[in-house]
């Protein structure tokens, strides 16, 4: 297996996940780490968010949300982007639709779970596409992607102005790539800051931070059908092996209310502030474990912040 190995060093990538090397990559700032809040349905939830966020402390860097931007009114779109800009807080809107909501019965089948988070076919993509600009039109500069060609198409239209250059991708936990080999990929086809799997080793995470330079999307507490772990107390360590990471506060023992609307609004609120609550304890751990780890100040550089149409955007 040697030969395997070696094969990988001289590609650039860690030879095994055993190690544990301090990272000294950072984000654009200098800084380690960076708050997102995930499940963030909307403008009413956005508010509440904010709000506990105020009450406890919490600074939060980035919102994102599930539903998609396709299940957002035009006026709950810019509020969100306007909302965003406010608050100096990133707002990533889900890129959908895809396989797990269409007609087509294969990504409902036992075997095929991994088929729901995909776009399905080619009129998916153009779909997909869609949505991304549906969102960049109301001023939002942050998508959540699970698909690997609408990445590589988005990218594609970043770059030739058919969509905002100061649009990022997000991809999403739901892309599923697990190795170094395979998230450096990511990067390459435009990913700006990838999501692992919830159930990454330490070293998994290390050999990871190893071949890519962009932040890493990192779940302390991920939701039931994500696994439901809960690992605050490897935060530190997480920050340290695998700087600049994006620190995710996510829910266990919580409802799935994907896709979300009105109905769900009173749900989405008190879970929204949950996840704030569990953002404060899992700050105050890592000051405790580690109180030199250097934090983004709100709207710093690298940060996607929504630039409304108000406030002189165009695509």
């Amino acid at each position: 297996m040697q030969r395997f190995r070696s094969l990988l060093g001289e590609l650039g990538f860690a030879e095994s996940d055993h190690e544990l090397p301090t990272s000294t990559k950072r984000f654009p700032d200098g800084a380690q780490y960076r708050v997102e809040i995930p499940s963030v349905e909307g403008p009413e939830v956005f508010d509440a968010v904010l709000a506990e966020a105020t009450a406890r402390d919490v600074p939060v860097h980035r919102v994102s949300q599930g539903s998609g931007g396709m299940l957002l009114t035009k006026a709950e779109l810019h509020r969100m982007a306007e909302t965003g800009a406010g608050a100096r807080t990133e707002v990533s809107l889900f890129a959908r639709p895809l396989a797990g909501w269409s007609t087509g019965a294969a990504a409902l089948a036992s075997g095929a779970g991994a088929l729901a988070a995909q776009a399905r076919g080619t009129e998916q993509l153009v779909h997909n596409l869609a949505d991304i600009a549906r969102s960049a039109d109301a001023g939002v500069r942050s998508v959540l992607i699970t698909d690997l060609g609408t990445l590589e198409l988005a990218a594609a239209c970043r770059d030739r102005g058919l969509l905002p250059a100061s649009l990022q991708f997000k991809i999403s936990v739901q892309m599923g790539l697990s190795n170094p080999v395979s998230i450096r990929l990511a990067q390459r086809v435009g990913a700006d800051t990838y999501n692992v799997p919830t159930d990454l080793s330490l070293g998994q995470l290390a050999a990871v931070r190893a071949a890519v330079d962009l932040p890493l999307d990192i779940y302390l507490e991920a939701p039931d059908d994500q696994g439901g772990f809960i690992r605050h107390f490897e935060i530190a360590e997480i920050v340290r092996v695998a700087a600049p990471v994006y620190l995710k506060f996510g829910l266990r023992n919580s409802p799935n209310i994907y896709p979300s609307g009105s109905h769900l609004t009173d749900v989405a609120i008190r879970l929204a502030r949950e996840r704030v609550r569990r953002a404060e304890i899992g700050l105050a751990l890592l000051a405790e474990l580690m109180p030199d780890a250097v934090m983004s100040e709100l709207g710093a550089e690298g940060i996607a912040l929504p630039e409304p149409l108000n406030q002189g955007a165009t695509r």
